[in-house]
């Protein structure tokens, strides 16, 4: 239970270290926080010990601390920033880069998780936006 609690809270830390490029393909929510666990315990065990996880302190904590943060944290912290903040835009914006391949493949199917089925069934005559906004929404 303190693993997922401290994991969750190191969820919320990771806009405060955000940077770099975006990856190819993004972490699911709970892949995500066992990679943060697992690169980031030791910093929060060492620089944040004693700290409840609610209210943010767990994030504050790293942020006053981010110069003693070991680089892995920062790193996964990115990554986890940006794989998340991905997903989240490509699942909110999938109906908008599919939508010609939607009237094209799917015309006549209704319910948003039949559309997308059957654009994932039929991902070779869908175009190369949509399958990615797809997998980058974590659907595939």
């Amino acid at each position: 239970m303190l693993k997922r609690n401290l994991t969750v809270a190191i969820v919320l830390v990771a806009s405060a270290f955000h940077s770099g490029a975006a990856s190819a393909q993004t972490l699911s929510y709970a892949d995500a926080v066992t990679k943060l666990a697992d690169d980031c315990g030791a910093d929060i065990q060492k620089l944040c010990k004693g700290l409840n996880l609610g209210n943010g302190r767990i994030a504050d904590c790293l942020q006053q601390n981010a110069a003693k943060v070991s680089a892995t944290c920062k790193g996964s912290l990115s990554t986890a920033f940006q794989s998340i903040t991905q997903r989240e835009h490509a699942q909110v914006s999938y109906k908008q880069v599919c939508q010609r391949d939607m009237s094209k493949s799917c015309s006549g199917i209704m319910g948003d998780g039949f559309v997308l089925a059957c654009l994932v069934k039929k991902e070779k005559r869908v175009s190369k936006e949509c399958n990615q906004v797809i997998t980058d929404a974590g659907w595939r």
